[in-house]
């Protein structure tokens, strides 16, 4: 498999005070004065990790771990101060919603902007235009200047440009957690098609359920240090869960089984939860009567949640076959259950 991105012990630091940041003037009244110095700030340290083509490397960790800084590494926006990163192919970047976009312009003269950035001729963006906005579903506001957009269609013109115009490399920083449930929705699945293509993606996002849907590899930073890399996502996201309880940063293999392990037990005591409460319910509706209709319901609430539970041939030969439906919602069995209530004695119902 041909590798698409390489970071080998790349440390990337930020730096306060040097003549860059505060001007000739005062570079030299601070060394007149004697109060000159340097700051240095290591947003990421000795980070090492190889994705493939075809590959989606989600990254994860809280506020401040470094993740943005080296997806504008990876981009060719910074250099890493130690370390190299080698990237094979066109990279389609979007680091934040208003980044390559002008406020002023519209969002056709944003469209081909963003493509010409790109390094797209005018051919082929005109090709691709009508694709781009059906896809951000911005029909209606093709006119409208960029600045006037909600930050959901800025985000959404941002992805529809950077998934259709052939990238080799597509990195997205938080862009999929923006915008409505319906968009999400359609840009995962877009994400998935243009991953099946052979395109290498790299996913940041505070979202552990989308990294687990989308992502086939995971790198953890703290701090700019890196806990760990692996191909196991569903282990790393639930050791990250698990450190998200409030529970010590691991620094080795073993706590990071360790927190997993924690995270897998609070879902486990969630799910014998649940399984109480409906428990409790099936015990509430059988004991509402006698009748067909609450038996019914009580065996749909076991059928929706615990299948496995259900003799599933004696029900069919039982006088509850015909009130049965397995494909009921909650909604519609508390609906079912209303309706079967027994009426009390003296209005006519079973005693």
């Amino acid at each position: 498999m041909k590798t698409s991105i390489e970071c080998k012990n790349v440390s990337i630091k930020y730096v306060t005070g040097d003549l860059k940041a505060i001007g000739l003037k005062e570079y030299v009244v601070r060394h007149l004065t004697g109060n000159y110095h340097v700051e240095e700030f290591w947003a990421d340290r000795n980070v090492t990790f190889k994705i493939n083509e075809g590959d989606m490397l989600g990254i994860i960790g809280t506020n401040g771990a470094g993740k943005s800084t080296l997806l504008k590494a990876i981009s060719g926006i910074m250099r890493p101060a130690e370390g190299s990163i080698h990237t094979q192919g066109r990279i389609a970047a979007i680091l934040e919603l208003t980044s390559g976009f002008d406020g002023d312009m519209t969002v056709r003269e944003n469209t081909f902007l963003r493509g010409a950035m790109l390094g797209y001729t005018k051919e082929f963006m005109n090709e691709m235009y009508d694709e781009i906005i059906d896809f951000a579903e911005l029909g209606e506001f093709q006119e409208y200047n960029f600045n006037q957009l909600s930050s959901g269609m800025k985000s959404r013109l941002a992805f529809a440009i950077a998934c259709l115009v052939n990238p080799d490399i597509i990195i997205l920083d938080e862009v999929l957690s923006v915008g409505d449930g319906a968009f999400r929705v359609k840009s995962g699945e877009k994400m998935k098609e243009i991953l099946d293509t052979g395109v290498t993606g790299i996913l940041v996002s505070h979202s552990v359920p989308q990294v687990r849907e989308l992502c086939n590899k995971v790198l953890w930073l703290d701090h700019g240090k890196q806990i760990t890399f692996s191909e196991d996502v569903n282990r790393i996201c639930n050791a990250y869960e698990g450190f998200l309880m409030g529970n010590d940063l691991p620094t080795n293999e073993e706590e990071i089984g360790a927190l997993a392990e924690i995270y897998e037990k609070k879902l486990d005591a969630e799910r014998l939860e649940r399984i109480k409460q409906r428990t409790k319910k099936l015990e509430n509706l059988l004991e509402k009567g006698s009748n067909i209709s609450p038996v019914s319901a009580a065996i749909n609430v076991v059928a929706k949640h615990n299948p496995e539970l259900l003799n599933m041939d004696a029900i069919k030969g039982s006088q509850f076959a015909p009130s049965v439906d397995f494909g009921l919602t909650e909604a519609e069995i508390e609906a079912e259950i209303k309706e079967g209530d027994p009426l009390p004695a003296s209005e006519g119902g079973n005693p």
